[in-house]
């Protein structure tokens, strides 16, 4: 059961109960959203910390991400056309209000895969990074207010080639920072570092998230450095030791402030607006085309088992800073914030209901068995 479901119940219930005690709560739109960003930062930082780059897992890369493009774009042209279709309002528009919905939310699936075999699992995460990026790339470029033409294009693939050489180079600085540091308070050095590297970006119009997921990359695979004086300078084991103290920073602070995050947006959530019947008809129209589209992709283009890869198709953390976060002059007035509503629960429901029906085959349990032997 994804641990989001029973967050947003209880921030709903909450707000049943402050209803029925006439009480007025309500908590600031910037306290929501620099909780959504640093969870965003640091669950991002943890997938990169969780993957390890070799040779033999070329394919499982290439793969992950051009599923999370194809499904991506396939997913954007389908809402898009059903929005503009319903609403009558312009491309532009209904484009953007796709985007996050067409978006697969990393902060949901990352922690709901410790139920699948590792190759599931890496795929799994490489995809819903690579979803969150290209998700961001996009929703940016739309809302930057640019006519499209062959110099804006030409400007956003530049932008994406100068975050890979400045995450590479801030990396570096922020290991020597780390490696370097007498001070005996880790975590808030490393937790401003982190966030300081996501608001440089943005103020410089940069996908800050590559940056994040970059040097998460570099952290753990430190031993394909092939620089004989960089090595010298950080041995494997001092980076192995400050790689180790980063995976115990994010596993904790990402599930404390997610946990805040959606009992704060389970709180917002008017069930009296999700329960219109027009919202349930085109939040499942929404959720439906999602599931198609991923099906046909991983059925005859990835021609992999599609089964439960098919139901990660939850809407969370990245979908709702995105929506909130469209500008005035490209907001749809006849859209309800019930349908966003609607579809992250109908989403994170539907993954829920296929990890129950999964079960391990013999052959991707020998891993778990084998560690359990090694437990103490």
């Amino acid at each position: 059961m994804p641990s989001v479901l029973l967050l947003l119940a209880s921030g709903i219930l909450l707000r049943v109960l402050v209803d029925e005690q006439g009480l007025k709560i309500t908590f600031p739109p910037i306290l929501v959203e620099f909780l959504g960003v640093t969870g965003l930062v640091m669950i991002v930082l943890e997938a990169g910390l969780d993957l390890k780059l070799t040779r033999d897992k070329k394919k499982l890369v290439r793969d992950s991400f051009f599923s999370a493009l194809f499904i991506f774009l396939l997913s954007l042209g389908g809402i898009t056309l059903g929005l503009h279709y319903w609403l009558e309002d312009t491309w532009l528009k209904c484009l953007v209000y796709s985007v996050p919905l067409s978006i697969m939310s990393s902060s949901i699936v990352i922690p709901s895969l410790h139920a699948l075999s590792p190759q599931k699992k890496e795929f799994l995460v490489y995809e819903a990074s690579f979803s969150d990026i290209l998700g961001i790339l996009v929703f940016n470029f739309l809302v930057a207010g640019e006519t499209f033409s062959l110099f804006s294009v030409g400007s956003f693939f530049l932008n994406i080639i100068i975050s890979i050489v400045l995450s590479l180079l801030f990396s570096f600085l922020l290991l020597i920072i780390m490696a370097r540091s007498t001070l005996n308070i880790k975590f808030f050095l490393v937790f401003a570092l982190l966030i300081f590297l996501y608001v440089t970006g943005k103020i410089m119009h940069l996908p800050s998230l590559i940056i994040i997921l970059v040097f998460g990359l570099l952290m753990n695979n430190w031993r394909l450095v092939s620089f004989k004086k960089i090595q010298q300078y950080f041995p494997q084991e001092q980076v192995q030791g400050i790689t180790h103290l980063l995976h115990s920073i994010t596993a904790e602070s990402s599930f404390l402030i997610r946990t805040f995050f959606f009992v704060l947006f389970g709180f917002s959530i008017d069930l009296k607006v999700m329960m219109n019947s027009e919202v349930i008809f085109v939040g499942s129209i929404i959720v439906l085309t999602l599931l198609i589209v991923r099906f046909l992709y991983l059925r005859f283009f990835l021609k992999e088992q599609v089964f439960p890869e098919v139901v990660f198709i939850p809407r969370g953390l990245i979908t709702i800073l995105l929506f909130y976060k469209i500008p005035g002059f490209l907001k749809l007035d006849a859209f309800s914030e019930g349908i966003l509503f609607f579809v992250i629960l109908l989403s994170s429901l539907i993954m829920m209901i296929g990890m129950f029906f999964y079960k391990y085959k013999p052959g991707e349990v020998v891993e778990d068995h084998m560690n359990a032997k090694n437990l103490p």
